[in-house]
């Protein structure tokens, strides 16, 4: 299948903008889709609803934050394909709004292990088979909430709104792109992070100011399809660059 599909894995891919991204990579691209999600049952009926509608598509049970859960990830996508073109980084949370008791070093604990460590630890054990591919991609949904620049902007609407953890993560997520991208430079790998935007799901609680995930998806899918030789080391969403 490899030889004739691009093999894609998303993270958090059973709702959302993961799932909006796996939607349109099988439907508009015909690529296989590999849906990663921490519940195997959620990404399981995903996966067959994405078949029953003609499309390539697969799941895999992946949570981010247990070693053992990516170890076995890797291992079935080795087994069945050999090979991974596109990984998408796109699971992660946020807490702020809702830190529920938790104290300040709990909630910078929880926001890091999903949102850093995790995408960190995941695209770490992808390598060897990300470097098989003939056109790697690499992606890490980020936010420009994560924009040192776009921070001191106080004309932003989230200016004056706390959240410290989440903001501090994706800062974090940029630099791991960057990273990454330096990392795979010698295959000559597409490695980015892109922003969404305000995206109706919920991470957000539906903000009622929120584009669809169908949008949100957008910038993301034209990044995993880029042909070879196309932007790295981008921090951008669907209207252009964000300041880092």
């Amino acid at each position: 299948m490899s030889a004739e599909r691009t093999i894609a894995l998303i993270s958090g891919a059973n709702s959302g903008i993961g799932l909006a991204v796996a939607t349109q990579l099988a439907q508009d691209h015909g690529f296989h889709v590999i849906v990663g999600s921490r519940s195997a049952d959620a990404g399981g009926k995903v996966a067959a609803s994405l078949a029953a509608a003609g499309n390539s598509a697969s799941s895999v049970q992946l949570d981010i934050t247990s070693d053992q859960s990516i170890e076995a990830a890797v291992g079935a996508v080795e087994r069945e394909f050999g090979v991974l073109d596109v990984l998408i980084n796109n699971a992660g949370i946020m807490l702020d709004t809702r830190k529920d008791g938790r104290s300040t070093r709990e909630l910078f604990t929880e926001t890091f292990n999903a949102n850093i460590i995790g995408a960190a630890c995941l695209t770490e054990a992808f390598l060897p088979l990300l470097r098989k591919s003939s056109s790697t991609r690499v992606l890490f949904v980020t936010s420009r909430m994560g924009s040192i620049s776009e921070a001191t902007n106080n004309s932003t609407m989230y200016y004056n709104l706390d959240y410290r953890a989440y903001d501090c993560s994706k800062a974090a997520l940029n630099m791991l792109a960057v990273n990454y991208a330096r990392i795979l430079e010698d295959v000559g790998a597409m490695v980015n992070a892109v922003c969404p935007g305000l995206v109706k799901t919920k991470l957000t609680n539906n903000h009622p100011y929120g584009s669809s995930p169908e949008q949100g998806a957008q910038r993301i899918v034209e990044l995993a399809t880029a042909a070879k030789g196309g932007p790295t080391m981008t921090f951008s969403d669907k209207d252009g660059d964000i300041p880092w």
